[in-house]
């Protein structure tokens, strides 16, 4: 039986002070559900410290400006509350999810006079894909849905509104037998998984991964394009469409959740090998993460 995220142990940090999980309670007329008006972070903490920590909670207040909501405390009260929660929770490798939304003193489109609430919360986090099924390359599906023109929404925030297309094709996915499903952009070009950064290693050496103009440039995307150049290995950010990777050698995910993954396959006729760039990058980000 699932073990629901509406009942657990520990406490969730809600509008500045900590709180009982089962207690941490929104009323269901809130503009956030109705109206997806919420922004959040994925955070990942290991060996009970949260990486990256400061360029998540920046993102997050970024975010909340795009989305005209002005989070009510400092990024440095945001950042002792994660970790004032870790330590709370007597949690050492955990997933935390920051988050904030809109509340229900206003129902309609406009909201201007809602309260922002905010809360953390955070949990131990397995892998995210099956280890077994991780280490010779998740198979990923091609989405129906597009990630849309810059011009139609906030791309580039973590806006929950723009998940919603992403649960539909990874629900597509998984009922075909697949991890996972990539994302075109409304040009058919390559964009990203549902939940993650993707890259390609041709025969000439280097690394290619899509130009992040019209989805999230993620924090793991440009950690991994570091460790890449450490290695020697050059990063080319640039346009691809699905008949461009038909050569590409090796295929990975990258974020928070997925860390590095190697990808196997994509669609039915896209076919790719593990391999030593995936591995080593793979290595080399869990070190980082765990230094």
């Amino acid at each position: 039986m699932i073990q629901g995220f509406d009942n657990r142990e520990g406490k969730i940090w809600l509008n500045g002070k900590l709180v009982e999980w089962n207690d941490s309670k929104i009323h269901v007329l809130n503009h956030g559900l109705h109206y997806a008006s919420s922004v959040f972070e994925g955070e990942r903490a290991y060996n009970g410290k949260i990486f990256k920590s400061e360029e998540h909670t920046q993102r997050f207040f970024e975010g909340a400006q795009t989305m005209d909501m002005e989070i009510p405390f400092t990024q440095s009260e945001i950042l002792n509350a994660k970790k004032e929660l870790i330590i709370s929770n007597d949690l050492k490798d955990a997933y935390v999810r920051p988050i904030a939304w809109r509340g229900s003193e206003m129902m309609a489109v406009s909201a201007q006079k809602t309260t922002i609430n905010v809360a953390i919360a955070s949990w131990a986090w397995p892998s995210y894909f099956d280890p077994s099924e991780k280490m010779k390359g998740i198979k990923l599906d091609i989405a129906k849905w597009r990630r849309p023109d810059p011009n139609c929404a906030p791309v580039h925030v973590k806006a929950s509104g723009l998940y919603m297309i992403c649960t539909l094709s990874k629900h597509d996915a998984e009922a075909k037998g697949y991890s996972d499903a990539v994302m075109l952009d409304w040009r058919d070009l390559i964009a990203e998984a549902t939940g993650a950064n993707i890259f390609f290693k041709f025969k000439d050496g280097n690394l290619y991964t899509p130009k992040p103009d019209c989805f999230l440039d993620g924090i793991t995307r440009r950690t991994v394009i570091n460790l890449a150049k450490d290695l020697g290995v050059n990063t080319i950010e640039k346009q691809l469409r699905l008949e461009d990777i038909n050569d590409a050698e090796e295929c990975f995910l990258t974020g928070t959740a997925a860390e590095v993954t190697p990808v196997s396959q994509i669609g039915e006729d896209i076919k790719f090998t593990p391999g030593d760039l995936s591995f080593n990058l793979m290595k080399a980000y869990e070190k980082v993460v765990h230094s």
